[in-house]
């Protein structure tokens, strides 16, 4: 009889998950033989037994779609007793042999608890923020990079031509990997991370020093998960929580911008990125890695390395354990940080 896998993805969208979904089905089947059930809309949909049939026919032509045939949810198992009993019971009469995750802290973060109360699952590192630990780069990242460091491009003209100060907002809730890429190859003047608290003294003073040079505009990047140093919360757009206790953070970007203008006098605005950086077509180098991480998935179910999630070390996919991958969150390192200050003002 074939082994029956099930593969889900959780959390937020990002480009390259389809790869992933292609090479463990296209590999699963030519390769080992297995069959495929893919579970919709992340956690949410092995709660509700809610699943559709995975074959080579059904991820034809997926490479280059962004976004997910799965659909995907910020379902926690995890939230209670009750829902974590409940995930492995339709575990169980689904039939699985095994349960490929796909997705961030939160949705590996689940994954390893399954794991230990007996599931055979494997996690695949799925988040465009970079700050999954364990791994040195999780596929969607350098789409999301590029996407940014597009507008950046972009913003430059318009800046210079109305000399405005312009307010660049990128994802990054715990982690400005975004910012940091992002804010070097698109030459931002000032690139702002959650890891260091804005001070905006140090900001205004360097946007008011390129004026007094007679550079008339300038792009500050700021991840979404910035706060100010005199502040202890971060700029939120609801006080409503998801299921894994994260609120929906934004509004940093129109802060700052105010702050900035009212500082300087300079005619500033915010542009604020948002989902654009989680949509459209990974970059090349995402469904290559998506692809590698796709192939890993299945291997390490075939040789049965449960508990698992690939990871890329140097060059190399290799396994770690899933709670070492999801023990702390993955902040910029700060000799990268550094590089971009060179170029602030």
């Amino acid at each position: 009889m074939k082994e029956l896998i099930g593969i889900l993805t959780g959390g937020g969208d990002c480009p390259g998950l389809n790869a992933v979904i292609r090479a463990i089905v296209r590999k699963g089947v030519d390769a080992y033989g297995y069959s495929f059930v893919g579970i919709k809309d992340g956690w949410k949909g092995l709660l509700e037994l809610d699943t559709v049939k995975l074959d080579k026919d059904s991820i034809r032509g997926t490479l280059h779609l962004g976004g997910t045939i799965l659909g995907s949810s910020r379902t926690n198992p995890g939230k209670s007793p009750e829902t974590l009993e409940l995930a492995v019971k339709h575990y169980r009469e689904l039939g699985l042999d095994a349960l490929i995750a796909i997705g961030g802290d939160d949705t590996l973060g689940a994954a390893a608890r399954l794991y230990e109360m007996g599931l055979n699952i494997v996690g695949v590192p799925k988040t465009i923020d970079n700050d999954l630990s364990g791994t040195d780069l999780s596929f969607g990242f350098i789409t999301a990079v590029e996407t940014a460091t597009e507008a950046i491009d972009r913003l430059h003209s318009t800046a210079e031509s109305h000399h405005r100060a312009i307010v660049v907002e990128v994802m990054g809730r715990h982690a400005g990997w975004i910012a940091t890429y992002a804010g070097i190859a698109g030459g931002g003047d000032v690139v702002l991370i959650p890891e260091e608290p804005i001070d905006l003294e140090y900001v205004c003073k360097l946007i008011n020093q390129r004026k007094a040079l007679g550079r008339q505009y300038s792009i500050i990047v700021v991840a979404e998960g910035c706060r100010f140093k005199d502040e202890s919360e971060v700029a939120t757009l609801s006080g409503e929580k998801d299921e894994f206790g994260h609120v929906r953070l934004g509004g940093i970007g129109n802060r700052l911008a105010e702050e900035i203008e009212k500082r300087t006098g300079i005619e500033t605005r915010a542009t604020i990125l948002g989902h654009i950086q989680r949509g459209g077509t990974p970059s090349a180098f995402d469904r290559v890695l998506s692809t590698r991480y796709g192939i890993a998935a299945i291997d390490f179910v075939h040789e049965k390395r449960f508990g698992k999630m690939t990871a890329l070390r140097g060059d190399k996919i290799v396994p770690v354990d899933l709670s070492e991958a999801t023990a702390e969150t993955r902040t910029v390192d700060m000799e990268l940080y550094n590089i971009a200050k060179v170029f602030f003002g």
